[in-house]
């Protein structure tokens, strides 16, 4: 098989699409971790897809306001970097928990490579749970999943913590990750 002609292209999960983006974590996949983490704020949310009183939306702009509580995020997954370079520098801040809903299959993009790999579970603050089968996401307007909606691919948490969360010990002077003060990735 010759490569001649070949030409990459992102999967549609990596594209930019508000119908792709803005997709919502069902109440049933929810609220076991809600009732597990105990979130305060949703900080990547708009009305229809934001499962806690307190979210942020695109026109807040999370990436440019602190955030404070325990942070829940499903950012859209067409731009996850900036979502992750984010956690961290609230981590180092002193946010207490903040979890990622992350796609399980980009552990070889540079956002994953640079700020995820090098510190999970190694005892810097951040931990990475790989969920079991399949999410399922709502659409837009949408109440229920049809068949053959599930992403092709699974989920995992990237959970950021500085004290101990569901009896996993964080210590303080993790805060270091890869967005030191003054240094950019």
């Amino acid at each position: 098989m010759s490569l001649v002609g070949f030409k990459a292209r992102n999967h549609p999960q990596q594209a930019a699409d508000p119908d792709v983006d803005d997709r919502a974590i069902t109440p049933a996949d929810f609220a076991p971790l809600a009732a597990r983490f105990g979130f305060t704020v949703d900080a990547a949310a708009t009305a229809h897809n934001a499962r806690l009183p307190t979210y942020l939306t695109p026109a807040d702009n999370a990436l440019e306001l602190p955030w404070a509580g325990r942070i829940w995020c499903n950012p859209p997954y067409s731009d996850i970097g900036p979502w992750v370079a984010k956690a961290w520098v609230e981590h180092r801040r002193g946010v207490e928990l903040i979890v990622l809903l992350l796609p399980a299959n980009r552990t070889e993009q540079k956002w994953w490579q640079r700020d995820i790999e090098p510190y999970r579970d190694r005892g810097l603050g951040l931990s990475v749970e790989f969920l079991p089968g399949r999410m399922r996401f709502l659409r837009n307007g949408a109440t229920d999943i049809k068949p053959n909606e599930r992403p092709p691919f699974g989920c995992l948490l990237a959970i950021w913590a500085t004290a101990a969360v569901d009896g996993v010990e964080r210590r303080r002077r993790d805060l270091q990750g890869p967005h030191k003060q003054g240094v950019k990735p």
